[in-house]
């Protein structure tokens, strides 16, 4: 093993300021959040893989790589790398339930669209399908799922999970939507393919404006707008709610806030909005 890859790999190895002030502007430029000085450690956790893959000294020479012209997809890596990917089924089940029993008997335009934003690995989009599907019938309602990384829309596609963290998916909705793993899958679940052939995923900046998304009745934006400032977070709702008609639905984390925000949006209940003009 060279001198090389053994400082490369080693644990120790960590950021030095200037490398650190490079990494929090790139991803900043990527993906609009600010990595505070107390994400130093573990921005060098996450990358130092990166080192040893591309056998280089230290964190200078990453970013001298990370930032060259032709390293689209090691930015991609890094991107995925840093970004924070917490979900799990039927999160934040209040939200579910409303949407079944209040939000989906409002909206008679078919097709209904819903778009659920920043959708990680896809278990928030396959919670929602299974409500649509389950309240509006299989056809009827489009759903599109986004996420900044590509790693995450990938597992999305596949439908593919590991049998934990389940407590808040219904039982007829597990028994009728998912498929339990045998043999070399044992311990995971997949979700059957029609549902999943339900589901467009792509990948999407919350900070893009193209049009080619289309415009939702139902946008669920959750647990996302806490990783930005007050300005950020303003822009991101105002690029959703120009893909919303006037009474659309938006949904947001149940420990987020869009107080003061001057949003052309009525609070429907906690984390709970419609909009009032376009």
């Amino acid at each position: 093993m060279s001198d090389t890859m053994c400082v490369a790999m080693n644990p120790e190895q960590n950021i030095g300021t200037r490398a650190f002030g490079r990494l929090q502007r790139f991803f900043r430029e990527a993906s609009g959040i600010a990595l505070s000085s107390q994400k130093q450690a573990l921005v060098a956790s996450r990358l130092r893989k990166r080192l040893v893959h591309h056998s280089l000294p230290d964190f200078d020479a990453y970013c001298d790589l990370l930032l060259s012209p032709e390293a689209e997809e090691e930015r991609q890596h890094a991107v995925d790398l840093l970004t924070t990917n917490e979900t799990y089924f039927f999160r934040e089940p209040l939200h579910f339930e409303l949407l079944a029993d209040w939000v989906l008997p409002s909206i008679t335009r078919r097709p209904l669209r819903v778009w659920s934003a920043a959708c990680s690995s896809g278990e928030e989009c396959y919670s929602l399908a299974m409500q649509l599907d389950h309240v509006v019938g299989r056809e009827g309602w489009d759903l599109v799922g986004t996420d900044l990384s590509q790693r995450m829309v990938q597992h999305a596609r596949r439908g593919l999970y590991r049998q934990a963290r389940l407590d808040a998916m219904p039982r007829h909705f597990l028994r009728s939507y998912c498929r339990r793993g045998t043999g070399q899958y044992e311990g995971y679940l997949l979700i059957e393919r029609a549902l999943r052939e339900r589901v467009s995923y792509l990948q999407h900046n919350l900070f893009d404006s193209r049009p080619t998304l289309g415009r939702f009745d139902v946008v669920f934006l959750r647990n996302v707008l806490i990783y930005f400032d007050a300005a950020a977070k303003r822009e991101i709702v105002l690029r959703v709610i120009e893909r919303m008609p006037v009474g659309g639905w938006l949904f947001i984390g149940r420990s987020e806030s869009l107080q003061e925000l001057d949003l052309p949006l009525r609070a429907e209940g906690h984390s709970v909005y419609r909009v009032v003009s376009a």
